[in-house]
């Protein structure tokens, strides 16, 4: 069976499930599965940059951020700190400047110092996995990784259907998908496995 649409993806889990009265449920299956991949996966394809505005404390975040990886001001790369860092700065002194340093706060970052100045910022970040409909009946994870996805649907299929037993399958074969996915991924970026010659 193909496995290359939302649709598609729909009917696999019913045929591994050997069940034709999930159609109200299968779609929860994959969403659950959808917010699973936001947290365990970490590839390339999930890599964006935004220009923000830094004039205030605290920035916003795009509406897809999951994680930054990098924060520039004007050029400058800021360096990210902890909340609890940024509260001992803060209680040492609130002297406007160009930021030097951010902290995350949810759906925003806050910066130190206070912005005396509007500045130009550039964010590199993780961005969420689109979601699977059936008006975006595929995405980059389903292309490069249906395994992933149809084995993730099927871990919450089974406490639905009260089938402990595949819990465990469905997870083993789950996490070796994104574990490879990442990996194949990594490799890729860095050219391999780094190998460090032992000292002689």
């Amino acid at each position: 069976m193909a496995l290359s649409t939302f649709a598609e993806l729909q009917a696999s889990i019913a045929s591994w499930l050997d069940r034709d009265d999930l159609t109200a449920v299968v779609k929860d299956f994959i969403t659950i599965a959808e917010a699973q991949f936001q947290r365990d996966v970490r590839h390339r394809s999930m890599v964006a940059s935004a220009d923000l505005t830094i004039a205030a404390r605290f920035v916003d975040l795009p509406a897809d951020h999951i994680k930054t990886i990098r924060l520039d001001c004007d050029g400058n790369r800021l360096t990210a700190i902890s909340t609890d860092d940024m509260i001992d700065r803060r209680d040492k002194g609130t002297a406007g400047g160009q930021p030097r340093n951010y902290a995350p706060m949810g759906v925003q970052v806050e910066v130190f110092p206070t912005p005396a100045d509007s500045y130009t910022g550039t964010l590199q970040y993780y961005r969420k996995i689109p979601a699977l409909s059936d008006a975006a009946p595929t995405n980059w994870l389903l292309e490069v990784a249906p395994d992933a996805y149809l084995y993730g649907s099927l871990i919450h299929a089974a406490p639905f259907l009260v089938e402990d037993m595949r819990l465990q399958t469905w997870s083993g074969l789950y996490s070796a998908a994104v574990s490879n996915l990442n990996a194949a991924d990594n490799a890729g970026q860095w050219g391999g496995t780094l190998v460090i010659p032992a000292r002689r």
